[in-house]
């Protein structure tokens, strides 16, 4: 069947969709390195002004779907939303030990998290070409950041803030896959933005570390990977999540490590080797396999 001409797909193809938001997320490794600001501030103005941007739309068009959950489902946006902020305070946490490459792509590890959770949570099979494209752009994803890994001290223990990270976005992907064919996207972003917004704020304000006194540049960043990185880079995969299997957005995912490293070499001048440009075509064979098994 030709999925182009399926009935149920929507006007925007799901697959634009997954590549618009593999190109917003991309620049969320780069604008927090820039910021002048803790990584649980930064991470707490990423959602929380994300949060305020939503907030008019969801409240005007979607408030009666919004008040109309269950108690079940309030719990499975609320723990999806507690992922997502154990996600964005871990691996944020790690730029400030390890390089935007190695980071990146350890965050980027969830496509085995999500293989391993799956039968657990959504109860979904992989098919062996799912496992194929899995492989083959984690290995990918793993040749982009091999020259940047380092042993012992502050970079072992950014590596493992972004390993951590990308397994509480595993979690996440599965909750929203178990959500988003019951609750319209932005209903379901903008509960659960604010649920993580209000963990990540509230881990501020417990730990007292100030939230003020940036500089304008700083400000503008945090406005940047709001809206840029959040609202359209996230909320892309969520609304992909409705069409598409958790196994192919998680390996969609790995796209970001490709961006990532081209504008850390624009704007913080690392250079790609060639290990890194054919970690890429391993990422991009990866996606493409992920997407024919996902089409048949």
């Amino acid at each position: 069947m030709n999925l182009n001409k399926a009935p149920s797909l929507p006007a925007i193809h799901p697959y634009c969709a997954l590549l618009s938001g593999v190109l917003a997320v991309s620049t969320g490794a780069v604008f927090a390195r820039l910021a002048d600001a803790p990584p649980l501030i930064i991470a707490a103005y990423r959602l929380g002004i994300a949060v305020l941007l939503l907030a008019p739309l969801a409240l005007w068009k979607f408030r009666k779907e919004i008040g109309s959950l269950s108690k079940s489902e309030w719990g499975f946006t609320l723990l999806a939303g507690f992922f997502l902020a154990l996600h964005f305070a871990f691996w944020i946490s790690s730029l400030a030990f390890t390089s935007v490459a190695s980071s990146v792509v350890l965050v980027n590890t969830n496509p085995l998290w999500v293989a391993l959770f799956t039968p657990v949570i959504t109860a979904e099979r992989l098919r062996p070409a799912a496992w194929v494209s899995i492989v083959m752009s984690v290995t990918g994803a793993v040749l982009i950041g091999a020259g940047d890994f380092e042993s012992g001290g502050k970079a072992l223990r950014g590596d493992f803030l972004a390993l951590a990270g990308g397994i509480c976005m595993a979690v996440y992907l599965l909750l929203g896959k178990k959500l988003r064919g019951r609750l319209s996207l932005i209903g379901y972003v903008f509960v659960c933005y604010a649920a993580a917004a209000a963990c990540l704020w509230l881990a501020v304000l417990l730990l007292r570390i100030p939230f003020t006194g940036f500089g304008s540049g700083t400000w503008a960043l945090f406005g940047a990977m709001a809206f840029i990185s959040q609202l359209v880079g996230h909320t892309s995969y969520n609304w992909a999540l409705k069409w598409l299997s958790t196994s192919l957005v998680a390996v969609s995912l790995l796209g970001e490590p490709i961006g990532s490293t081209i504008l850390a070499y624009l704007l913080l001048g690392e250079t790609p080797g060639g290990v890194k440009l054919g970690g890429g075509v391993l990422i991009l064979a990866g996606i493409y396999i992920a997407a024919v098994n996902e089409k048949k």
